[in-house]
Order: C-alpha cells, then sequence, then structure tokens
C-alpha cells in the first residue's frame, strides 16, 4: 500500500512540477510585435536605435505583463507589394499581436489595407500620407501628423515674420512630397500669395544635373520664398545647387530630409539661415523629450531628430496598450489604443477622430533655423530657442 502510495504521490508531484515548469515557460513566452522596415531609408538605422532603446527600457520595466517583449523587423523595401508581402509574413509566420512603424508614404498605404485584411493593429510611426488615416481602416492609428499638417508652424511662421508676396514649391513627385506641396499651394491662395512656379521632380535617378534643370525657373524669376518637400539625399542636392545657382530666396523645408542631423554638415554654408517645419525639437516643452534625446546622444553619439522620437514614442504606445489589453487578440488590443492617453518624447499621445481622419494622433508643427550649422527653435515664440535672423542678400 505503502509502495502504492509513494508511487501515485510521485507521480503527482512530476505532475504538479511538469505543470508549473509549463506555466514558468509559458509565463517566458515573449510578446511579438512587428516592426516593418526600410533598410535603405535614410532615417532607418536611427529609428531602429529608437525601437531597440526602448524594447530595453520596456523590458527593464517588467516587459508586457511580465512577459518580454520581442521585436521582429521585417524589411519593405518602400515597394507596396514588398511591403504588403512583408506585413503578410509577421502575420501568419511570425505570430505577431501588432506592427509598428510605416515609414515611406508610398507603400505604408498598400501595407495599412493589408493589416486590415489580416485584422491586425498596425500604429504608423512615420509615414505622412493624408489617406492613412482617412480611410476607415478599423486597425491603423498614427502618432505622427498626416502631411497635409506637417507645415502649420511654419505657415504661422511666414505670416507673422516673413510676410512673404510670392513663393515657388519644390517636391518629390511621392504621396508624401504631393500632400505637403498641395498643402502649401492652398496656404498660398488663402493668403493671397502669388505661386510663381511648381515643381515636381523624380526622385529617383535625381542628380544635381537634373536638379538644376528643375530649378532653372526658379533663377530666372525669383520669388520671395521657396518651399521643398524632399528627403535627405535630394534635399542636400537642392540647397547647395540652388545656392550655386545665386538663387536668393528664403528656403523653406517641409520636415523630411531638411531636419536629418546630417544635412546642417553635408550642406555647409549653403544652409545657413534657411528655415525648415519640423515635428519635434528636444526643446520643445515634453515631459520627456530632453531626457530622451540626452540618452540617445549618450549611447548611440549622434542627434536624434523627429524620426526617433516617433519610433520611441510608438514603442512606448505600444508598451502601455499591450499593458493594458484584456488579452492579446486583436479586438482587446484596439479597445486598448482608443483609450491610449499617454506622455511620450513625442508629446501626450491620443488617438482621435477630427475631420478627415481616424484613429489620428494630434500634435503641433515647430520651426527651426539654421545658425551657424546648427538647427535653432524659432517658431512657435514658446519653444524657441532663438529668434528669426532675416538672411541677407
Amino acid at each position: 500500500m505503502n509502495s502504492v502510495f509513494k508511487k501515485i504521490t510521485a507521480a503527482c508531484v512530476a505532475a504538479v512540477s511538469v505543470l508549473v515548469f509549463d506555466f514558468a515557460a509559458g509565463a517566458a513566452e515573449p510578446v511579438v510585435v512587428g516592426i516593418v522596415h526600410r533598410e535603405d531609408f535614410a532615417y532607418a538605422k536611427m529609428m531602429k536605435n529608437a525601437f531597440e532603446m526602448a524594447l530595453e527600457e520596456i523590458n527593464n520595466a517588467g516587459g508586457i505583463k511580465g512577459q518580454p517583449l520581442q521585436l521582429i523587423f521585417s524589411d519593405d523595401q518602400g515597394e507596396p507589394k514588398t511591403g504588403e508581402q512583408a506585413v503578410k509574413s509577421l502575420v501568419e509566420e511570425k505570430k505577431v499581436v501588432m506592427m509598428v512603424g510605416g515609414y515611406s508614404s508610398s507603400n505604408t498605404l498598400q501595407m495599412a489595407y493589408a493589416a486590415d485584411r489580416l485584422d491586425k493593429p498596425f500604429l504608423v510611426a512615420t509615414a505622412a500620407d493624408d489617406r492613412i488615416t482617412r480611410h476607415n481602416l478599423e486597425n491603423i492609428y498614427r502618432l505622427n501628423p498626416p502631411a497635409s499638417e506637417y507645415t502649420k508652424g511654419l505657415e504661422e511662421f511666414l505670416l507673422d515674420q516673413v510676410k512673404p508676396t510670392s513663393m515657388s514649391i519644390v517636391y518629390e513627385n511621392s504621396p508624401y512630397g504631393t500632400g505637403g506641396a498641395r498643402q502649401m499651394m492652398d496656404f498660398c491662395r488663402a493668403n493671397e500669395i502669388e505661386i510663381k512656379g511648381v515643381h515636381p521632380y523624380f526622385k529617383k535617378g535625381a542628380t544635381p544635373e537634373y536638379l538644376q534643370k528643375v530649378l532653372s525657373p526658379i533663377q530666372e524669376d525669383q520669388p520671395d520664398a521657396i518651399f521643398m518637400v524632399s528627403y535627405l539625399d535630394d534635399a542636400v542636392m537642392l540647397v547647395r545647387k540652388a545656392r550655386e545657382m545665386k538663387i536668393q530666396s528664403l528656403l523653406c523645408g517641409g520636415a523630411g530630409g531638411f531636419t536629418h542631423a546630417s544635412f546642417c554638415r553635408k550642406t555647409g554654408n549653403a544652409s545657413e539661415n534657411m528655415v525648415t517645419a519640423t515635428l519635434w525639437s528636444p526643446a520643445a516643452k515634453f515631459a520627456m523629450a530632453k531626457d530622451f534625446y540626452d540618452r540617445y546622444v549618450k549611447q548611440y553619439s549622434i542627434q536624434p531628430d523627429y524620426h526617433a522620437a516617433e519610433a520611441y514614442s510608438a514603442l512606448l504606445v505600444s508598451a502601455d496598450a499591450l499593458n493594458r489589453s484584456r488579452s492579446l487578440a486583436s479586438d482587446d488590443i484596439r479597445a486598448a489604443l482608443n483609450d491610449t492617453k499617454i506622455e511620450t518624447p513625442f508629446g501626450s499621445v491620443e488617438f482621435k477622430d477630427y475631420g478627415p481622419f481616424k484613429r489620428q494622433n494630434a500634435s503641433a508643427t515647430q520651426v527651426f533655423q539654421i545658425k551657424n550649422g546648427n538647427f535653432e527653435t524659432i517658431w512657435p515664440p514658446v519653444l524657441a530657442t532663438s529668434t528669426y535672423s532675416v538672411p541677407s542678400k
């Protein structure tokens, strides 16, 4: 009898041990979030650093309800078909609970459609095409402002400080570039600013010689200001070429490449005193902005711009929602995202429906002026680190 009892007891202990082990193992299983990522994007390394910086801090703080958060990066290559495949692979093969990212507007809209079809929440961190949150896709949320709102701060600054009577608009022929250019055209018409010319260019194959041809009509009939929408390489070429061609107009960037940490270095004196819209600066009066900036510089030895702040903040928002979610099912994650209200380095984040936009975070934009090779915040006045210096001609 004792022998049988001992065997039963041993078996029970073994079974309980297995159950405890299985529970512990299950508790240690990571919660997997997919990052749709573009390796050749000018800001890819900066944003990946920010994602990984946030990941380390989230896991050090306990992860997701005690389970570690894991990121899986998938290169969308900036192409719609590749992007759709990246989303499908993350959802169906990697079993991610949600996705974050979306760099290029040209393909993020297609990735958004794919994520919605697969019923998987997708928090867009950077892509600006208005249509991403204008379509009623219940799984799509956006942290950054849409393209049509990028220049609100710049528009206020131009009316208050510059008062231009004429403008030319140069932009890359993409959803991002077209959205920014269209908004500036509307602004000019509403404020009786003469549009002297609208000059789109093709990003692929852009060279200094090609951009000189784009700028030639402006050289012949120079406006008070030139508004440009480009990413880093084209932004550098445009500014260098404009100054080489003795164009004296005030150069205005529409964020994008004009705020990259290396832009001032790559353009040298050519960019001195130009202004650019920006979505973020470490001087912003957000509780976490300066701290994030200082820690990023210390860890990576490079100055982060708004792309890094967006990536870091988007992962904080995701972790916050996952920790509040009743389960890892998509409908519960959506419910948590809908109730989001959190402070981040990018400011307060809350997803709302307003105007034509759905599940869109609202954030103010600022203006930099380049002085002595550095970005200085000049607008709005409450956030300014310097005053506007009128460029000499």
